[in-house]
């Protein structure tokens, strides 16, 4: 994923996670930054112990050709393998402890757990990708009986949306419907994760 170039010709890359990777582009695309996004697999969040290993390699390997490289992850629960890494390489990652805060802040999406502490968060990804990424990947499109043993303690379903569209509204509410959770939409657009990609970009 390119954006346009600034006249330096200086480039970033911007290592990103498969989830934020779309909204990351769009972002970098309207504010014409010399960044282009690299994306992992989005999966790996269901293995975060390898997420600092692939951060780094792919860092690494883009670092030859790029002027600087970010990392466009939040902790994502590699609990500081990431951080480490980041020190070891010398680049800067967004802030948080997962892509939930990237989208809602962290101290709002702080405040909102703390309220409900069975809430089951989704992003537009998510809602998109939950038949492949959720049912699948838990077993629940083989074995549906799981779905008491995954989401007992849920009270609710979050949708974190950026763009609530038709479409994606359906998706949403089919997803809640799935676990038998109600769902609530909350609009955050990207504006937070703009900001945070500035701080890291721009810099």
């Amino acid at each position: 994923m390119r954006s346009r170039a600034d006249g330096s010709g200086r480039r970033v890359a911007l290592v990103a996670c498969g989830a934020l990777a779309q909204p990351a582009a769009a972002v970098v695309a309207r504010r014409g930054w010399p960044v282009d996004v690299h994306p992992l697999p989005p999966l790996l969040h269901n293995s975060p112990h390898l997420i600092a290993d692939e951060v780094r390699r792919l860092a690494t390997e883009l670092s030859a050709s790029y002027d600087s490289v970010a990392v466009g992850y939040a902790d994502c629960g590699t609990y500081g393998a990431l951080d480490s890494v980041c020190e070891e390489l010398g680049l800067r990652r967004l802030p948080g402890l997962h892509c939930y805060d990237l989208f809602a802040g962290e101290s709002s999406l702080a405040e909102r757990l703390d309220a409900e502490p069975g809430t089951y968060l989704l992003t537009d990804f998510l809602v998109r990708s939950f038949e492949r990424t959720v049912v699948r990947e838990l077993g629940l499109d083989r074995w549906p009986e799981l779905r008491d043993d995954y989401f007992a303690h849920y009270t609710r379903v979050v949708w974190l949306a950026q763009e609530p569209d038709a479409e994606l509204r359906t998706l949403a509410q089919r997803a809640a419907d799935r676990i038998g959770l109600p769902l609530t939409v909350v609009p955050n657009g990207t504006g937070h994760l703009e900001q945070v990609l500035a701080d890291i970009l721009e810099r």
